[in-house]
């Protein structure tokens, strides 16, 4: 039965199929797909956040308790991006991904029908575990997307991953205001079936991009030579942890002001101010054609910090007095963070062709500390020093990421100097290894990085 299964998980439809002569065209309608697949698939890990008092009811436990559910999905998140997702650098791609998302959705049955509490946090750990499938797909875009149209590219598909997490909020607390929790967990459990149904019709295969191969442990040890190879991704990664806390400190901290005088909103409409993020995120492949592309990643960040720097002060200091404070600093902060993110995966992708998933490995762990830093300060900032304090605190992390920023030029080979012009390219061995095929464990030809650059978006 196992057999029969892998060998229909593992089975590529002739279109679907790899042929060097012909690689599959990088079209924008799978770039689409796989913006809708990173939308529905994130969001697994954010539909209990409005609704733990429900599932607190229902499992039969505290509310402190329950509270552990959304940590263990996060730390089972961040498990999976540390020993799973470097594996799309020794696999095929497409196989890992149906694979990841079939094992993922047969585990969520579990959440929709348990009772027992422990099973239920067992369940959701291991969820998260293969939630990364979204971090596997955007190397795939960065391995694809021609280098001109690589920003735009990625902005469909990392704007799919903040819609997911903004969405998944607002979807589930609309469904549970009018149902119950479960309703919500047999939706997201639908949506797993059929993303996989549509990935597995419709997902090109393309080749491993270490085809010489490389062992499990050589992948885990590479990431460490990665961070002390390429000055690019530290600050990049850095600068996502900073940009990752005034998201995750604003968005935690907002309930407790909506939800108090002067405005005392339920929950509903608290959920609705996703959709402000919504609209801010739409913009981004806008910003990705016309900037970053066009221009810098580097410029790029420069846009997208000073948006989030003046939605943070904005929101911080008139939050209290107009609720128009709040909506705005929405709208600049999670446009500022989109397009901040889609200029430093622009960045990252062309440093080792044959890396990218590793490379997005170190950001995305990068990213995830700053989202648990803004979680675990938000509260207690707020509690301690109300919406003022903690909003100040959102603008030092954004301040502190502007200071990472202007340390190093994008043409500066070094950690920290300032050198060879605002444009990027020039000959930094840093920005433009991406035309070297080789590994920095073992040179090894990279389909990612010669066959595959003459697809067309």
């Amino acid at each position: 039965m196992a057999r029969r299964l892998a060998d229909i998980v593992t089975w590529t439809p002739p279109r679907c199929r790899y042929n060097p002569e012909s690689p599959p065209k990088f079209t924008f309608t799978l770039n689409l797909l796989f913006a809708f697949a990173a939308t529905f698939t994130v969001a697994n890990l954010y539909y209990n956040h409005p609704i733990l008092n429900k599932m607190a009811v229902t499992l039969n436990v505290s509310y402190e308790r329950v509270s552990i559910v959304p940590t263990l999905m996060q730390a089972g998140y961040a498990t999976g991006l540390l020993f799973l997702n470097p594996l799309g650098d020794l696999f095929r791609r497409r196989t890992l991904v149906l694979f990841l998302i079939l094992a993922t959705t047969v585990c969520w049955v579990a959440l929709c029908v348990t009772v027992n509490f422990h099973v239920f946090a067992a369940f959701s750990f291991v969820v998260g575990v293969g939630t990364v499938t979204p971090q596997l797909m955007l190397p795939l875009v960065g391995d694809l997307a021609p280098p001109e149209k690589r920003a735009t590219a990625l902005s469909w598909v990392t704007s799919g991953l903040l819609l997911g997490m903004l969405l998944a909020r607002v979807l589930s607390g609309i469904v549970t205001e009018y149902t119950g929790w479960r309703t919500v967990y047999w939706i997201a459990l639908g949506l797993q079936f059929f993303i996989f149904a549509l990935l597995w019709m419709f997902m090109p295969d393309y080749p491993s991009t270490n085809p010489s191969g490389l062992s499990y442990l050589q992948i885990l040890r590479s990431l460490g030579q990665l961070i002390a190879r390429h000055p690019s991704l530290v600050q990049a990664a850095l600068i996502g942890l900073a940009i990752s806390g005034v998201f995750t400190l604003y968005w935690t901290t907002l309930t407790f002001l909506l939800a108090a005088a002067p405005y005392n909103y339920n929950s509903l409409v608290i959920g609705m101010f996703g959709l402000i993020g919504v609209a801010a995120i739409l913009l981004t492949p806008v910003t990705g054609r016309h900037v970053i592309d066009k221009y810098s990643p580097s410029l790029g960040l420069l846009i997208g910090l000073i948006c989030i720097i003046v939605g943070q002060l904005i929101g911080t200091f008139a939050g209290l007095h107009s609720v128009a404070g709040p909506v705005i600093q929405a709208f600049l902060v999670d446009f500022g963070i989109q397009t901040a993110q889609v200029s430093n995966r622009t960045t990252i992708y062309k440093l080792d062709a044959s890396a990218r998933n590793r490379i997005n490995s170190v950001y995305m762990l990068g990213v995830f500390c700053g989202q648990v830093m803004g979680t675990s300060t938000g509260a207690p900032l707020y509690h301690r020093y109300g919406w003022v304090g903690s909003g100040s605190a959102g603008v030092g992390f954004a301040g502190l990421a502007l200071l990472i920023l202007s340390a190093r030029t994008p043409n500066e080979s070094g950690w920290i100097g300032w050198g060879g012009g605002w444009r990027e390219g020039n000959g930094n061995p840093d920005v433009e290894e991406e035309l070297e095929s080789g590994s920095e464990c073992e040179k090894a030809p990279s389909a990612g990085s010669t066959e595959l650059q003459e697809v067309k978006l």
